[in-house]
């Protein structure tokens, strides 16, 4: 595959849409906000497996159990992560499983399993009057999430965002804020493979207590008369003490920057609620969103206090209407439009589902390139960066929800998806199930009655949809609940349903599941290998019946083709050692298969389209016949194998065009006629065998940022430098100025690692893919070697670039909140002799405030006893005391670390040298009778 320049790749910022500050991000910068979006995908310490909770026995562990702030085991503020591996986000801990025969074959034979990730975040003093909110888009699949040792929130899916209120919880300055977050991958969703872990980014944003809320401007234009209106739709929050009278400005920005509308609106905002405002602005003649010009619009929403900013959001719009006629199938912008769409799982080869945004603009193009003008999220919430680049690149959107439930928590994840969503130019249709056992019930129905309600009720410019594969004639079902019928694999009921229900619009919401892997031209059960000429496997339909069957029919609206890219898991039709499907219009790296000529041919209009199937290198089959399809737009094409004409045709639009020819090595080449005249040609040659490998990149040039990716195609090449589709050697990888992150080559049957520095060509080709390193300003090196070949070697251009605004973090510290105080001593050497007493016995006390004062002068000696984190005691620490009271000294181990002079509470730290297992720190406090002393903030150890 040649290399592709192109622009710069969108990092996401907010979620729902939102764009964020970051030049980075689609559109223009955000409105200027005193709100703050800040990554939090570094920092993390992750553990694989459970860590079993302590069983609670003890009368005050029990009342502490009961307690905010008192979580145990690995949830506690103060446990020991020293040890974890540190990993940045997105993380997807089920890529790094090896592939298992005794695992869920479903989810490509990868152990799923338990996984724990925990952080420490420092909140600057300034921010304690903000509204700090964490934002996660999302995790796989059960979580619990505590904050400061207090559960904040549990989820229940792998696949809709989480938004958390941190502020009341938060502390700031020198007191950590401690994320735990444990995950049970366990649980699936899907039959499919679908990862593990914080998959997907992860941020902190602080606000002002008055704010847009996360999801909460509405912007959709609708046609209105001889022109347009833009409804905007503003919902804030008030986490302040008192009501606040603002008013919400809006303005609506051309691709240019220029400004085509305004407006404002008043708004109340009560405390500890929210307030909505509601304006309408006119545009009379925008330059309309279609696929092949998705003009974006940008809107600047502000909530201003006076003449004071207090937030603002920018997202984006596009101008466009979309119909579904029980005629004529969709019209974009009034136009007819056939769908031709795939669908598509969020996973890749060698990163699973943490796919970088860089690598969904690859997907994203890759589709394009293929004549694809829609895609289904199958079946669940996309990542927003997918709708981000639909958006951008021009690709019609089904929005598909995961679960069949209109229960409070499912339905609540659809609306999350609605809210997030509705803002996209790209999304056409709200899809609320796919394939459920009770479509063809009265029981389906008025469960989808209930979700379309609800979909409705945020968003009425959109029809709903559900993909049924059953129950479509039955006296009550579901299909009487949506607006636009979808069929999956039901082919031989499209004419039926439209005479029977002739008023109803329908598309096809899946269809073909055609099996083929890259590059192989022969099926063989025993090595699980499936040719690619599109015959029909099992009886399964075929890439061209299935669209001919949607292409001949008007009223179908078009097609969603199972699927555009290969995915991990449900290898069907084989089982061990196959762990990826072989439906893919193109494999796992997004690599073509000979369906990706098929489409091509079908669905390219603009220019011409031919390309020859299969290669040409069938050493040992000379003079036996050797099927050869070309794929073609053209009105004719004629096939020439060395120079001799195999015959000329008139191009098959569906069924593309077939010879036998008998095998001679050579050159196999097509010419395409378009008017009599050659409109294209395509050739294969039988090639010699490889003599060197060969490094392409998907872009030239990489952002120094730390988050930028781009995937690197490995091929073998002969002596003349044509690639060698056979090659099956093994390529060993060494990369500079930056890291290899993935590696795959397509291979459904391959239990080869998919990380680490080696990976084989599976018939001609591989992939690699890497990422920049924050603060590098390159070139990024690669290296290729295989043995008995040439190495290659390519450099990448690394650009500066400055990464995304992060929040701090930290090590986690150990907490020190029970305190022991000896009784009162009326000399210090009595006092300091209690340091070899057991202080269990002694009366207990904590550190959020000061000890009661003695009745007497004395000195009263306060003791803890505490095993520092591992690290800490391989290398040193620090005790530090947020807020010290009173004259004291501070020993450890019968050493003097520290003394404290003054009585005013105040901050100290010592040294902690190594030491393992349990230790001891003794504080002997000067107390004169009526005064304070102890603790007033925490006392935590800290790593050197």
């Amino acid at each position: 595959m040649a290399a592709t320049l192109a622009a710069p790749v969108p990092v996401r910022g907010p979620m729902a849409g939102e764009v964020s500050a970051s030049p980075l991000s689609v559109g223009a910068p955000a409105a200027t906000s005193p709100r703050q979006v800040l990554s939090l995908d570094r920092g993390w310490r992750f553990f694989e497996g459970d860590i079993p909770f302590p069983e609670i026995l003890g009368q005050d562990e029990s009342y502490d159990n009961a307690k905010a702030g008192k979580a145990w085991g690995a949830a506690a503020p103060g446990f020991d992560d020293s040890d974890w591996m540190d990993v940045s986000l997105p993380h997807d801990f089920v890529s790094f499983q090896p592939i298992e025969a005794d695992a869920n074959r479903a989810q490509g034979y990868r152990r799923r399993g338990i996984a724990w990730y925990r952080t420490a975040l420092r909140f600057d003093p300034a921010d304690r009057d903000r509204h700090i909110e964490l934002q996660i888009d999302g995790i796989a699949t059960h979580a619990t999430i505590w904050f400061n040792g207090t559960v904040v929130d549990r989820n229940w899916s792998g696949y809709n965002g989480i938004t958390i209120d941190l502020t009341p919880s938060a502390t700031f300055g020198d007191d950590l804020n401690t994320l735990a977050i444990r995950v049970d991958a366990h649980a699936m969703e899907g039959w499919w493979y679908e990862g593990g872990g914080l998959y997907r980014p992860v941020r902190i944003v602080k606000r002002d207590p008055v704010h847009i809320i996360t999801d909460g401007v509405y912007a959709h234009p609708v046609p209105q008369g001889d022109g347009w209106v833009l409804p905007v739709e503003v919902t804030a929050y008030n986490s302040g003490q008192a009501a606040a009278a603002m008013m919400v400005a809006v303005t609506l920005e051309d691709a240019e920057g220029r400004v085509v509308a305004g407006g404002q609106a008043p708004m109340s905002v009560p405390a500890l609620g929210p307030a909505v405002a509601r304006l309408d602005l006119a545009v009379a003649s925008p330059t309309l969103w279609s696929v092949e010009t998705p003009t974006l619009y940008r809107v600047q929403t502000r909530l201003m206090a006076g003449d004071r900013c207090v937030d603002a959001v920018t997202t984006t719009c596009g101008f466009r209407t979309t119909r579904f006629d029980k005629d004529k199938g969709f019209f974009l912008n009034g136009w007819p439009l056939k769908i031709k769409g795939v669908c598509v799982h969020q996973d890749h080869a060698g990163v699973g589902t943490a796919i970088p945004d860089a690598l969904w603009d690859y997907r994203i193009r890759r589709l394009k390139e293929l004549g694809c003008n829609a895609i289904r999220c199958t079946h669940n919430a996309p990542s927003a960066v997918v709708l981000d680049l639909c958006d951008r690149h021009g690709l019609l959107v089904m929005d598909e929800n995961r679960q069949f439930n209109p229960s409070p928590d499912t339905l609540a994840q659809l609306q999350w998806m609605v809210r997030r969503d509705r803002n996209h130019p790209s999304v056409i249709l709200w899809s609320v199930f796919n394939e459920e056992p009770m479509q063809g019930s009265a029981a389906g129905y008025e469960m989808v009655r209930r979700m379309a309600h609800a979909v409705k009720a945020l968003d009425t410019t959109r029809p709903v949809t559900a993909a049924m594969n059953g129950g479509l004639f039955t006296p009550i079902n579901v299909s009487q609940a949506v607006d636009v019928v979808g069929f999956n694999y039901q082919q031989d009921k499209y004419d039926a349903f439209h005479a029977t229900h002739p008023d109803v619009p329908l598309i096809s919401s899946e269809d073909t599941s055609a099996f083929s892997a890259r590059g192989a031209y022969v099926t063989d059960k025993d090595s699980r290998t499936i040719a690619g000429y599109d015959d029909p496997v099992k009886g399964w339909n075929t890439h061209r019946a299935a669209w001919k069957a949607i292409a001949t029919r008007d009223f179908i609206a078009g097609g969603f083709v199972w699927t555009g890219f290969d995915y991990h898991g449900e290898p069907s039709p084989w089982g061990w050692p196959s762990n990826s499907s072989f439906y893919g219009i193109m494999d796992l790296c997004g690599f073509a298969k000979a369906a990706f000529h098929i489409h091509q041919a079908q669905w390219v209009a603009d220019r011409p389209v031919l390309a020859l199937v299969p290669h040409w290198n069938w050493a040992g089959r000379e003079g036996q016949p050797v099927k050869v399809m070309a794929c073609a737009n053209t009105e004719e094409v004629e096939l020439f194998l060395n120079g001799h004409s195999q015959g000329r045709q008139t191009v098959d639009p569906y069924e593309m065009n077939h010879w036998m020819v008998p095998y001679a090595p050579g050159r196999l080449e097509a010419v395409g006629y378009a008017g009599g005249k050659v409109a294209a040609r395509a050739q294969v040659e039988t090639t010699g065998p490889a003599v060197a490998l060969r490094l392409t990149p998907d872009r030239d040039h990489l952002r120094g940022d730390g988050l930028d990716a781009t995937p690197i195609t490995v091929d073998a090449v002969d002596a003349r430098g044509r690639p060698v589709p056979l090659a099956q050697d093994l390529v060993t990888f060494t990369i500079e100025g930056g890291d290899i992150i993935g590696l795959g080559n397509g291979d459904p049957n391959s239990a080869a690692p998919e990380k680490g520095n080696r990976r084989a060509l599976f018939n001609g080709l591989a992939q690699v893919i890497v990422r920049t390193r924050a603060g590098d300003t390159g070139p990024l090196k690669l290296t290729a070697k295989a043995p008995g070949l040439a190495a290659a070697g390519i450099r990448l251009a690394v650009t500066p670039a400055a990464a995304p605004a992060v929040q701090a973090t930290a090590p986690s510290d150990l907490i020190l909140d029970t305190w022991y105080a000896a009784p009162l001593a009326a000399t210090q050497d009595v006092a300091l002799a209690y340091r070899q007493a057991d202080p269990a016995a002694w009366d207990d006390f904590g550190t959020r405030w000061a000890h009661d004062p003695q009745t007497a002068d004395g000195y009263t000696l306060c003791s803890v006893p505490f095993t520092p984190h591992a690290k800490v005691g391989r290398h040193g620490g620090r005790v530090v005391f947020l807020s010290l009271v009173g004259i004291c000294d501070i020993y450890e181990g019968g050493h003097l670390l520290g003394r404290k002079t003054t009585p005013a509470p105040g901050r100290m730290e010592v040294a902690l040298t190594p030491g393992a297992g349990q230790r001891r720190l003794d504080v002997l406090f000067q107390t004169p009778a009526g005064a304070a002393f102890g603790f007033d903030r925490n006392v935590v150890v800290r790593q050197a």
